[in-house]
């Protein structure tokens, strides 16, 4: 029985592919543990450099080392050692083929494909032999990992960690696939402009009208904090075109409100026109919100 199943290699900044094994088997968790992979690979910049993921059957290992991961799934009955010994032996082969700037200068997933028949020939040296050639390497992990032992990795952290960053939403388990917003458009980087221009608008005008409340015994301190709240709520409507949150509908439509009963609060030290400018403004970035709709990424890391 194989007890290296997997073996992946990607690029620690972005998580593109560079190149994997290819997969003869077909089991169930296998296939939920390399979709695992996708999802560790695009947090890889926020993990440390050693870690592990443990499975009923299969566990995850991966090692990163200068701007690229070494991945791996491995059967349960792999001693950890020999699991980081394999990835120490992949990353020192790929370093040898590859060097930094061809890594980096890379612009599409799988670019070093044919380095597969060299995670063949190492997987199979381990599933054979048990292990590497040299026992003073086995026996040199095995010591830095008593002194340095991976960190245990929790998948719902990382896929949280995902979301914040990337726009990601969380999906349920065994569903395949990673959901995020769709590209930004030119209505919406449009939307974002104004947006920002009218939130610099309330704020300049909140803060000068401060100087003139303190003088005249607080008279206005409500214009003041409908400027400073409308430039909150065009913040905010820019943070919710851009990222992925729930209960979107509700959020979009309450700043709406809000800058709308703010505006109408301002009407005589704002014009009609202007006045017409900044609901525009929110309306705009309000459909534009709600009309940016979640996309489907499948998985790729198979190959």
């Amino acid at each position: 029985m194989s007890l290296i199943l997997f073996a992946f290699v990607v690029r620690v900044r972005d998580g593109l592919p560079l190149s994997a094994s290819t997969d003869f088997e077909h089991n169930r968790e296998l296939q939920e543990r390399k979709q695992q992979l996708r999802t560790i690979s695009k947090a890889l910049a926020r993990l440390p450099d050693r870690g592990t993921v443990k499975g009923q059957q299969l566990n995850i290992y991966f090692v990163s080392s200068e701007g690229v991961s070494y991945m791996t799934v491995c059967h349960c009955s792999l001693p950890v050692a020999k699991a980081f010994c394999f990835l120490e032996d992949l990353r020192w082969e790929f370093t040898a083929c590859f060097n930094s700037t061809v890594v980096a200068l890379a612009a599409r997933p799988y670019p070093f494909l044919e380095f597969d028949g060299t995670i063949q020939k190492l997987k199979q040296q381990y599933n054979q032999s048990g292990g590497p050639a040299l026992e003073v390497t086995l026996a040199e992990v095995q010591e830095d990992l008593r002194i340095h032992p991976p960190q245990v990795i929790n998948l719902d952290d990382v896929e949280l960690s995902n979301g914040t960053a990337n726009g990601h939403m969380e999906q349920g388990p065994g569903s395949g696939q990673n959901q995020r917003l769709e590209p930004v458009t030119a209505p919406g980087i449009l939307s974002l402009i104004l947006n920002i221009m009218c939130a610099s608008l309330n704020v300049i005008r909140g803060v000068h009208l401060i100087e003139y409340t303190f003088q005249d015994d607080y008279e206005g301190i409500w214009n003041v904090v409908a400027f400073l709240l409308a430039f909150l709520c065009c913040v905010f409507q820019c943070h919710l075109y851009l990222f992925h949150s729930s209960l979107k509908k509700l959020k979009s439509f309450t700043l709406l409100s809000v800058i709308i009963l703010c505006n109408l609060y301002l009407f005589g030290m704002r014009n009609a026109w202007q006045l017409s400018f900044h609901i525009s403004v929110a309306s705009l970035s309000t459909v534009l919100i709600l009309t940016r709709k979640l996309q489907d990424r499948t998985n790729d890391c198979g190959v």
